[in-house]
């Protein structure tokens, strides 16, 4: 009696506090932790900790000891108490959301801090479906719809096109939405339907719709909507000429593309079925002109392009193997037809020619292959003659024939080899053959009817070389004397040996002379009986003169 008396008295003397509710949010399907006085630290003075909610006692701690559950309902094996004595619940479901409360007694006082505890949960999944098979421009359509299902609170959902926010307007974009609440679970499924009049800029655009921090997987729709433009298109790598095939391709912007059209091929219709192209082959200048091509179903749909196909022809009067006589004339006819500008180049004997060649007085030197080169672009048309010039009826079987005009030989820079040389005229073109074998052929262009050709040889002994000349009207032949070049350098010793005799005879002729001179002129004054002293002084001016010749000599010899 004396204890009972004693807490009566106790709690009598108490002070009961209250505090202000705080809110709490924890997770559908886990542990939810419900702070006491918001997690403030444990009084020192604590006697006991108690958990409680409307319909009782959950548990109760004293100090120093371990927490009792005293709850006998749903919450017997879900409740326990952690070290800063919060309340834990495991596997929460919406039916814990109620106001829990914890009591606390320290000291005189009795302190209450309620929590409410609410329990929120994420959409299973964001979908859409009930997708529409495609969109109509202008046309509205329930583009699908949009569910989250298995939430609390109940989901918001927001539509995008292409990551953008849909905004309904109540015309082009409607949007509806509707809550369906679990009897069981008490979680709810949020649906919205999208309504979508789509335009020509929706094609390939990708819609998604969300939820809280979830997105759908994005879905993408056919916008179908009629052609409003056809083009023509005329598919080539470059101009087109005669015998080209030419492709026409017919596009359209509608969707889906026309898959039939109607192509006017000078004023023909031909229609295509499934296709969009038509190939005219073998094309000719009477193909240039317009070309069209429209939708089946619309004629009025159509496009046109205007298609020039280029030519170009050419002929040359003579052509072949022209023969002409000498001194007659040759008039060349060159006929062109052609789509655009020309150039015309000529060519004899593959050199180039600065014109047209003119012939009013043929010569031999006239003789050669001609050739004219017509180009348009990248058309290019030839045409050519071969000019063979013969000679007048008496000398016919004179023309032509090749005639060796020079052979010549020279010491090579060297002085170990010699190089000959041949030259000679005819037509047509001659052929240049030696009798011996040589190094460094060279042969000259042929040019107005002339050739030259070069042979190097090394002479081991003193021979005689003959270079032959021919064509198909006959042919000619020289010889040239080729020594050796030890046999030069011997020729050249010789000579001056020569040259130093023919010196000394001429002196002594020179001597001989004038002693007949000097002895013929003594005999004379004698007889006279003249004076010696003139002839004397005219002796000494002969003696002068002829002292100075042979010191000339002399000189010539000594070189």
């Amino acid at each position: 009696m004396h204890f009972s008396s004693c807490l009566c008295t106790l709690l009598v003397a108490l002070v009961y506090q209250v505090s202000a509710m705080d809110t709490v949010i924890g997770l559908y399907g886990e542990t939810v932790e419900v702070p006491c006085n918001n997690g403030a630290p444990k009084p020192k003075d604590l006697f006991i900790t108690k958990w409680k909610y409307d319909n009782g006692d959950l548990l109760t701690q004293l100090k120093d000891q371990d927490a009792s559950v005293i709850a006998t309902d749903k919450y017997k094996d879900r409740v326990s108490m952690a070290e800063n004595s919060s309340l834990l619940i495991a596997k929460a479901s919406l039916k814990d959301e109620k106001t829990f409360t914890c009591m606390v007694v320290a000291g005189a006082d009795i302190s209450e801090y309620p929590v409410k505890l609410l329990i929120h949960k994420a959409p299973t999944r964001v979908e859409i479906t009930a997708l529409a098979t495609e969109l109509e421009i202008g046309k509205p359509t329930q583009l699908g719809q949009c569910s989250a299902p298995d939430a609390n609170p109940a989901a918001n959902i927001t539509w995008f096109k292409n990551k953008k926010h849909l905004v309904a307007d109540g015309k082009g974009i409607i949007i509806s939405s509707k809550v369906n609440v679990d009897e069981v679970t008490g979680l709810t499924t949020t649906s919205s339907t999208l309504q979508y009049t789509a335009e020509k800029g929706d094609t390939d655009a990708l819609f998604t719709c969300g939820a809280l921090n979830a997105l759908s997987s994005p879905v993408s729709f056919t916008v179908t909507y009629p052609t409003e433009r056809v083009s023509l298109h005329v598919i080539s790598k470059g101009p087109l000429m005669e015998g080209d095939n030419v492709t026409l391709k017919c596009k359209a912007d509608g969707n889906p593309l026309p898959t039939s059209f109607n192509f006017h091929i000078q004023r023909k219709v031909v229609k295509v079925e499934n296709s969009d192209s038509y190939t005219v082959t073998d094309v000719t200048r009477d193909s240039t002109g317009e070309y069209k091509c429209s939708i089946i179903d619309n004629a009025k749909m159509e496009d046109s392009k205007n298609i020039t196909i280029n030519y170009l022809d050419m002929s040359l009067s003579p052509s072949g193997k022209v023969m002409k006589s000498a001194g007659e004339s040759l008039a060349l006819n060159l006929q062109t037809d052609a789509s655009g500008e020309l150039r015309v180049s000529w060519t004899k004997d593959n050199g180039k020619l600065d014109k047209m060649p003119k012939f009013d007085k043929l010569t031999y030197s006239d003789s050669g292959k001609y050739e004219v080169v017509v180009t348009m672009g990248a058309l290019i048309k030839k045409a050519s003659f071969e000019l063979v010039i013969e000679a007048e009826e008496a000398m016919l079987l004179l023309a032509g024939i090749p005639v060796i005009r020079r052979l010549a030989k020279q010491r090579g820079e060297d002085g170990q080899h010699k190089v000959l040389t041949c030259e000679a005229e005819g037509s047509p073109k001659p052929t240049v053959a030696w009798s011996v074998n040589g190094t460094s052929a060279d042969e000259s262009p042929y040019v107005n009817g002339k050739i030259s050709h070069k042979l190097t040889i090394v002479p081991t002994v003193n021979l005689t070389v003959v270079c032959t000349v021919s064509n198909e009207l006959g042919q000619d032949t020289r010889a040239i004397n080729v020594s050796t070049c030890s046999s030069d350098d011997s020729d050249t010793t010789k000579l001056v040996v020569g040259v130093i005799v023919g010196l000394l005879l001429a002196t002594v002729v020179v001597g001989l002379a004038y002693w007949l001179y000097m002895k013929k002129s003594k005999q004379g004054s004698w007889k006279t009986g003249e004076k010696e002293d003139g002839s004397t002084e005219e002796s000494k001016k002969l003696e002068e003169k002829i002292e100075e010749k042979l010191e000339e000599n002399s000189q010539k010899v000594e070189v």
